[in-house]
């Protein structure tokens, strides 16, 4: 089928917004539409058993056991309705519409009824009814034709998309959260199973396939159909796990009408409610939503955190609650298969992320952690850059982490950097923020390159040699040091010096009487100024003691009186603390030193020279990773020559005397 065909029947689908158009919101549409389409897709693929489940129904209606298994062979399918009802018959009969099509909806078997109830379908036959307008929609329906040998499987799943991407659209969502590019997921899968292709092609081979925030199940679909295009003999099982209520309906109902098990594919949050616990899979691919936090299932995540560290999935760390894409990805990697002793097994996962997670986060944050944790186990075997503008909810540039427990000997220990952002080309009509796409010859090319990455990065007469760089693992890791430099001070007492030592807690405490006097001790050293503080305390504590008061003791006051009347001066004495220097922390500084340079050489080479009193506190150290991606592939591009612009400037001056010219005339 073209795609002329299934945007035909999709706008088919679509029309009932002309009935619904005044008793229904747009938001609303979809709310109908969606839930009806997948009542008659899956009416038109029971249809040729309908008879034969009814009979098998009938049969087994006195015996006291579960006839299921027996009407699922019957009907064929892993689902089934045991009603002599249908669509057609229903809207024929529009007194009893309502009723007839509730009892219609009953008789499908509880995996398909489940479904149906998630689109909250039993509160819209009502709403239409009261309308008046349930079996004009039920008549809307019965002229779409969605029979198997009419719109396959695959194509079914465009047409579902397409409305699920109009709903969105309607009801001002995020028509990214429900659907992904075709061409993304293609490319997506193609890096994702490259370097299987041998054994992909063994027969029989059965392959798992696992999207934890599966959608309407585009990439289990693509994944499923690439695979089966290497071998059309091998078995892929699909699993996915979806939030939106809609969204999963619909890929249950995808599932069901492909003789995939639709229980795979579970309901809830991934991160709160795992639907698939101590499951595994060979593959595992996703596009979580972009910078949504994760704040609702923050006391699940971080019980699990802190409770079960490694032996959970979120052991690593925790990202910002605004961007919970990083706990995506720790969810996927608790899911990979071990590798066995003899290099077998093992998992392959690629994710789309934004930029966020290549270098949010400095040492020590949670992302750093998560993706030290992922570097150092030697499991990111690349990141690819993808065009702006790819999405429909998005212009910002996008990425896919390709991540493994089962890196080949030539890529391990190494990272892959690949830049596709300039394989792209302009759509004729932009859908929402995507007006780009990669064609299919730009995706076998990047495709190629990914295959070819070590040898294109290495060989500089390579013509795609500038997109693709190979970096050692280490190469991402950097410490990050703290660089001291003594706090040094003078001693001086001011009106303001005064006022401060009046206010700061310890003088409070003395009492009111002994505070006033203290200070009224300290008035008469106005205008004095002492370069150590062995000589400001002496004359501190003889004017008190002149003046008849006792001296305070204890290191709240020391420092209270120390902050009050010490002022900072590059020239000043060197404050220690119990013999060792004390640190300025309004000079303190940070810097990243890469994990393979000697943190002592860094600061003789970058550091002493312009500070010569300055050292490492080794104490407050910490290992951060981040993947500068724009940085390693930034080209320097000089800037026009001075002549070249004035030269423009004076055009476009001339030009705006000539329209002022015109304007006066």
């Amino acid at each position: 089928m073209n795609n002329s065909k299934h945007t035909e029947l999709a706008n088919h689908a679509w029309s009932v917004a002309d009935l619904l158009r005044g008793d229904y919101k747009q938001s609303d549409y979809g709310k109908v539409i969606l839930p009806f389409t997948v009542l008659r897709r899956l009416e038109c693929v029971l249809e040729p058993t309908r008879e034969a489940v009814v009979e098998t129904a009938e049969k087994f209606q006195d015996e006291d056991f579960d006839a299921g298994r027996f009407l699922q062979r019957a009907s064929g399918h892993s689902f089934y309705n045991t009603s002599d009802l249908t669509l057609k018959k229903i809207a024929g009969d529009p007194q009893n519409a309502a009723t007839n099509l509730q009892l219609y909806v009953a008789r499908f078997s509880p995996n398909a009824r489940e479904v149906l109830e998630k689109y909250d379908f039993a509160n819209q036959i009502k709403r239409l009814e009261s309308a008046n307008l349930l079996y004009k929609v039920i008549g809307k329906f019965t002229d779409l034709d969605l029979h198997p040998e009419v719109v396959s499987n695959h194509n079914m799943g465009y047409i579902f998309e397409e409305l699920i991407r109009r709903f969105a659209e309607q009801s001002n969502e995020t028509a990214g959260e429900h659907f992904t590019p075709r061409e993304v997921i293609k490319l997506m899968v193609n890096l994702l199973v490259a370097p299987d292709s041998d054994a992909l092609s063994i027969p029989g081979v059965v392959r798992t396939v696992m999207d934890p925030a599966c959608g309407t199940g585009g990439m289990l679909s693509a994944a499923e159909e690439h695979i089966t295009s290497l071998n059309p003999d091998a078995t892929v099982e699909v699993y996915g796990q979806e939030l939106n209520p809609e969204s999963w309906a619909i890929c249950r109902s995808d599932l069901m009408i492909k003789g995939q098990n639709p229980e795979h594919i579970a309901a809830g949050n991934s991160f709160s409610d795992d639907g698939h616990t101590r499951a595994s899979f060979d593959y595992l691919l996703a596009n979580p939503p972009f910078g949504v936090e994760w704040k609702k299932v923050k006391d699940a995540v971080t019980d699990e955190h802190e409770n079960l560290g490694d032996a959970g999935r979120f052991g690593a760390g925790l990202p910002r609650i605004n961007d919970g894409s990083l706990l995506f990805l720790q969810h996927m990697i608790s899911k990979m298969k071990p590798v066995s002793g003899d290099g077998k097994g093992g998992s392959r996962v690629a994710i789309v992320f934004n930029g966020s997670p290549l270098f949010t986060g400095a040492a020590g944050s949670g992302e750093s952690e998560i993706r030290r944790w992922i570097i150092e186990n030697d499991w990111l075997e690349a990141v690819v850059a993808l065009p702006d503008q790819l999405f429909y909810n998005t212009g910002i540039s996008t990425y896919f982490w390709i991540v493994t427990n089962r890196k080949d000997a030539d890529h391990q220990g190494k990272v892959v950097l690949l830049d596709a952002r300039g394989q792209w080309q302009k759509m004729r009509k932009s859908l929402g923020d995507k007006r780009k796409f990669v064609s299919d010859e730009q995706i076998k090319e990047i495709t190629q390159l990914y295959g070819n990455a070590l040898e294109a990065a290495a060989d500089e007469e390579h013509p795609l040699h500038g997109k693709v760089k190979v970096f050692r693992n280490e190469d991402f890791g950097y410490r990050r040091i703290t660089v001291e430099r003594p706090l040094k001070l003078r001693f001086e007492m001011t009106e303001d010096t005064l006022s401060v030592l009046a206010a700061a807690k310890p003088v409070q405490k003395l009492g009111t009487e002994r505070a006033e006097a203290f200070v009224g001790a300290l008035k008469t050293l106005l205008g004095k100024r002492w370069e150590t503080k062995e000589a400001a305390w002496l004359a501190m504590k003889g004017a008190v003691v002149d003046a008849g008061g006792l001296w305070p003791t204890g290191g709240p006051f020391n420092k209270a009186l120390r902050d009050a009347v010490g002022v900072r001066d590059p020239e000043g004495e060197v404050q220690l603390v119990k013999g060792e220097t004390e640190p300025d922390p309004e000079l303190r500084d940070f810097e990243n030193v890469p994990l393979d340079e000697d943190v002592k050489e860094y600061l003789r080479r970058e550091v002493l020279p312009h500070v010569p009193d300055a050292w490492i506190d080794h104490s407050k150290t910490k290992v951060g990773y981040e993947i500068p991606f724009t940085r390693h592939f930034y080209v320097y591009e000089p800037p026009r020559p001075l002549a070249e612009i004035d030269a423009e400037l004076k055009e476009l001056e001339r030009e705006i005397q000539v329209l002022l010219g015109e304007v006066t005339e």
